[in-house]
């Protein structure tokens, strides 16, 4: 896709990995349409791309509010031409630590968003869009943890990977970029609920995270994934069709997951 003058919309857009994205679209020539929850800090990020990028306040978790956001987007720049939904929600730990309705919100935001907001957009993309999610290994393989979470990214990929074929028949790709842990600051608000697991793998950076949602732009397949880093994606193949190698090797990652953890905790001076 030539991507000078084409309409990108980014949800969770006001900071890590969906800022990145923003900024790397933008810097290839993309009119981008970056969407978060909260106006001044999306605002901000917006002015500072300059001429072609616009802020749209709106919190995707209120589904009845994605009709209106497609209906902006269209109105300012006549239709989108590529989708990523990168929102997200975690509340990280023991599942029974949090009240049913977070969990809930959690499906709503990671999941629900997504395919309602991709079926809105689809009736104003252009043949030969791309809609990209912001997936995540734990998706691949349940992280302990991370149970609700790890359950609505399984959801996103695998929607995903069947909606291809729906979508194809109005020319529009799909592809799902599968982050492990990103150092964006999203660990840090409750840096105690995330599972020595999780930093058994190494970081990738936002930036990282945005080369990859740009490599699925620009390529032709559909469906298609690209998982971050990539041996960690290998791994977690394994570790899903083999489940006594996966409790084999569970003690060995989240002992490494300790000492990478603390070590993260010292840098970030977190207690």
């Amino acid at each position: 896709m030539e991507l000078k003058d084409r309409v990108a919309l980014v949800t969770g857009a006001s900071s890590g990995i969906g800022l990145a994205t923003a900024k790397l679209l933008h810097r290839e020539g993309m009119r981008v349409v970056l969407v978060a929850r909260t106006a001044a800090k999306l605002e901000e990020a917006a002015a500072a791309l300059g001429e072609g990028a616009v802020a749209i306040a709106c919190d995707v978790g209120e589904l009845s509010k994605l009709t209106w956001l497609v209906d902006q987007v269209v109105a300012r720049f006549g239709g989108i031409d590529v989708l990523v939904n990168n929102a997200g929600l975690h509340h990280r730990g023991d599942m029974l630590r949090h009240p049913p309705q977070a969990l809930a919100d959690m499906f709503t935001v990671n999941l629900t968003a997504p395919v309602v907001l991709t079926r809105i957009a689809a009736d104003h993309m252009r043949a030969g869009g791309c809609v990209v999610n912001v997936a995540s290994l734990a998706g691949k393989l349940g992280v302990p943890g991370s149970a609700v979470y790890s359950g609505t990214k399984a959801g996103l990929r695998f929607w995903a990977l069947a909606a291809a074929e729906d979508l194809a028949r109005r020319q529009i790709r799909i592809a799902n970029v599968n982050p492990g842990p990103v150092d964006s600051g999203f660990f840090d608000a409750d840096i105690h609920g995330v599972s020595n697991l999780t930093f058994s793998q190494p970081m990738s950076s936002p930036e990282q995270c945005a080369e990859a949602v740009l490599a699925c732009v620009r390529d032709t397949r559909s469906p298609m994934e690209i998982d971050l880093p990539f041996a960690s994606g290998k791994l977690a193949t394994i570790g899903y069709l083999s489940p006594r190698l996966r409790a084999w090797l569970r003690p060995a990652l989240e002992r490494r997951g300790a000492k990478n953890k603390a070590a993260f905790m010292r840098r970030r001076g977190l207690g």
